[in-house]
């Protein structure tokens, strides 16, 4: 059912475009397959998808290498080990979730001696929960002025969880905000930052982020079904 539910899941991304005023072709849908098997990820690649997400680095490496033919684009949107970095930083297409000075040079010294530039975004803990990494809000401006001659970096945008409630509208506060701060950073003049993106938003909320805004929103369940079951 893999297929069916990415072409569902298209539907409601073309709807919340179409709500919003935007076009599809601006939405990246990144398909989230923690702990699912490789043989779902290829069925998600053949059915259109290009972009996989995963959270750990061991699972990462793993399933690229059991997928040599298929033509995706890699992302890592987990919490990342500064010592994991070498694993990943020859061919990573994008990470979601840089918040820490140390990992940001060490994603940059790896990216110089793999002769090639990792776009990364930064984590904004918008919700305040003291579970979430991530930065602060207030505090990401200045974070991203740390992050100034890193030269094989590039700052491509924002990414934050919002809340897990029962209402979707609970998450646009958050979302907003997070556009706002990409608005602000976006006009710095620094050489390393585009922010071209805001990752923002999941299986329960991901209209409301598009509708305030998002360019990749990460969706596992609705595409692989509930990980503690199969596809629905």
């Amino acid at each position: 059912m893999i297929p069916e539910n990415i072409e569902k899941v298209r539907h409601r991304i073309v709807h919340a475009c179409q709500k919003s005023g935007r076009k599809p072709s601006e939405v990246t849908l990144l398909a989230v397959s923690k702990t699912f098997p490789a043989d779902f990820v290829r069925e998600a690649a053949r059915a259109g998808v290009r972009d996989i997400g995963e959270n750990y680095v061991q699972e990462l490496v793993a399933k690229r290498e059991l997928l040599p033919l298929e033509d995706i684009r890699w992302h890592f949107i987990g919490h990342l080990q500064t010592n994991k970095v070498k694993y990943i930083a020859d061919w990573i297409y994008l990470i979601h979730a840089v918040d820490n000075v140390g990992l940001a040079r060490e994603l940059n010294k790896r990216a110089a001696k793999a002769a090639r530039k990792i776009s990364i975004l930064i984590e904004v803990n918008t919700t305040g929960e003291s579970s979430k990494f991530g930065l602060r809000p207030e505090d990401t401006v200045g974070f991203v002025k740390t992050l100034d001659g890193l030269e094989n970096l590039v700052v491509s945008g924002l990414m934050t969880i919002g809340p897990f409630l029962p209402d979707p509208e609970g998450s646009r506060p958050m979302f907003r905000e997070l556009r706002k701060l990409r608005d602000r950073i976006a006009q710095l003049e620094q050489g390393n930052v585009e922010m071209a993106h805001l990752s923002m938003g999941m299986t329960g909320d991901f209209e409301v982020a598009i509708e305030e805004g998002a360019t990749i929103v990460r969706i596992g369940t609705a595409i692989f079904g509930s990980r503690t079951g199969k596809p629905n």
